[in-house]
């Protein structure tokens, strides 16, 4: 494999690799182990994004009139590009985000089947034919691209995020630019990569790496660009919807506070994997990650005491070097905002186990945390309402169904939620009562399929446009209506 220690990648700008700008660089280094630098990428500003948006605009006549088959196999052959270098593409993943290594590689390949999705299921998106009266008329919808598109992608799933809103721009027709998080820009490279080697014509995709204050009102605010699609904080996501030409699509993924509800009648040694999972897989840094565990009053001592039995035999450690259940966080900065929340936690509720930051030996130049559960958390306690993405759970005592319900609602977030529970009537109750996109029965929180709809409710989300699935399509498009006579 190639040493990436002293490699400095460049921007993609109009079909050609290129130094931004200022010919200014930095270090995307290991959360594991800072000491390794895993590469060094381009800090952009407002000149390299105004050069992507106007390649993208430059670009996109032709391959609005590029054919759907060609735009499928330009798709197909980059996921097989992927597939072919899952293992070394999963290994820089690792290396750059934490990333456990079996999830790391299961990301890529999960890229790759999102490609080929979009590839089939854009070749069958077609308007409408409405019945009327005029016999010597016809009426009928069409849909065509937007334009230039601008994807802002997070870091902690930095390849299969992008593909997700990458690959139905592409195929409906639209070209794209690209800022990848500035803490994971190796994996969102690599997806542009295999775009690229597939064949894709010269500004069609536009990649570029930088600090999102330097850059990212030049590939949102500017005039040509007709859709900017986002992943990551809430508080960002306002800034950019706010912000944007009032004729700018945005469809923004943004924060959660996600509950699962343990019922008195679940059964509890399955409701405690499921919170291991949802709450402590990623470190908790997924957007649907379990933060808010709601125990039935009845059964809230016995489920406690098997959580922090299972807890208690979790590992933390670099996937580099062995097998772990919680890898590091992704980055100081988190590091130093889950610190934060477990200060604030030990003035508001009470600690039952971890929440120690991991210094010596192996974890001296890491990023890492061990696993915490709170108890006695008050339903108004900061870190039972504001998103912590970091391995800690907040436990929270209710009152049957309708208080735990009640609990789950009142916050400002609604992306995912879900239930423990045997009780059919619960669960087809829940379903309907629980305000959250995203909504599990007997499942985690996390996790969604690609060809389902995936989105939040109320400030996690704009509400506007679902991603995923055949409906994730729909973002990319506009209709007209065509009257035709004669």
């Amino acid at each position: 494999m190639q040493d990436l220690q002293q490699q400095t990648f460049l921007n993609y700008i109009g079909g050609a690799w290129v130094p931004c700008a200022s010919g200014k660089t930095a270090p995307n280094r290991n959360p594991a182990d800072t000491r390794e630098v895993v590469g060094h990428f381009q800090m952009s500003a407002a000149e390299d994004g105004e050069r992507a948006v106007a390649a993208a605009q430059t670009a996109f006549d032709a391959w609005k009139a590029t054919s759907i088959t060609k735009r499928a196999g330009i798709l197909n052959r980059a996921a097989d590009w992927l597939e072919s270098r899952a293992d070394q593409i999963g290994n820089e993943l690792m290396r750059e985000e934490g990333k456990a290594a079996n999830l790391a590689r299961d990301e890529v390949v999960r890229s790759a089947q999102t490609l080929r999705f979009y590839a089939a299921e854009g070749q069958s998106l077609a308007g409408e034919t409405f019945v009327n009266d005029d016999p010597d008329m016809v009426v009928y919808t069409q849909r065509e691209p937007l334009g230039v598109v601008t994807v802002i992608s997070p870091w902690n799933f930095p390849i299969s995020i992008p593909a997700r809103k990458i690959a139905p721009a592409l195929i409906t027709g639209n070209t794209v630019v690209f800022k990848p998080s500035s803490d994971a820009p190796l994996s969102g490279l690599r997806l542009a990569e295999a775009l690229i080697e597939a064949g894709l014509p010269a500004g069609v995709l536009n990649f570029i790496t930088g600090p999102a204050g330097a850059v990212g009102e030049a590939i949102t605010r500017n005039k040509a660009v007709r859709a900017v699609s986002f992943t990551g904080s809430t508080q960002a996501g306002e800034q950019i919807h706010r912000a944007v030409d009032m004729s700018t699509r945005t469809q923004m993924e943004l924060g959660g506070k996600n509950p699962l509800i343990v019922m008195a009648d679940a059964d509890l040694d399955r409701a405690v994997d499921l919170v291991i999972k949802g709450g402590f897989s990623l470190s908790g840094q997924a957007c649907t990650g379990t933060s808010r565990v709601l125990v039935d009053a009845p059964v809230k001592a016995a489920f406690t005491e098997k959580l922090l039995a299972r807890v208690a035999r979790l590992t933390v450690g670099n996937s580099a070097t062995g097998s772990h259940d919680l890898g590091p966080l992704a980055t100081a900065r988190q590091l130093d905002t889950v610190l934060g929340y477990l200060d604030i936690g030990k003035q508001e509720a009470r600690l039952l186990c971890g929440g120690e930051q991991l210094k010596d030996g192996d974890f001296a130049h890491g990023y890492y945390v061990t696993p915490a559960v709170f108890d006695d958390v008050a339903r108004d306690a900061r870190i039972a309402r504001e998103e912590i993405f970091g391995p800690v759970i907040a436990l929270i005592e209710v009152q049957g169904y309708d208080d735990a319900i009640a609990c789950a609602n009142d916050t400002e977030y609604g992306l995912a939620a879900a239930i423990a529970t045997t009780n059919a009537q619960y669960a087809h109750r829940f379903a309907r009562d629980i305000q959250a996109g995203t909504v599990k029965i007997n499942r985690t929180t996390t996790g969604n399929l690609i060809n389902a709809p995936f989105g939040g409710l109320k400030r996690s989300s704009t509400s506007t446009f679902r991603e995923s699935g055949r409906i994730g399509l729909e973002f990319y498009t506009q209709i007209k209506t065509v009257y035709r006579a004669g």
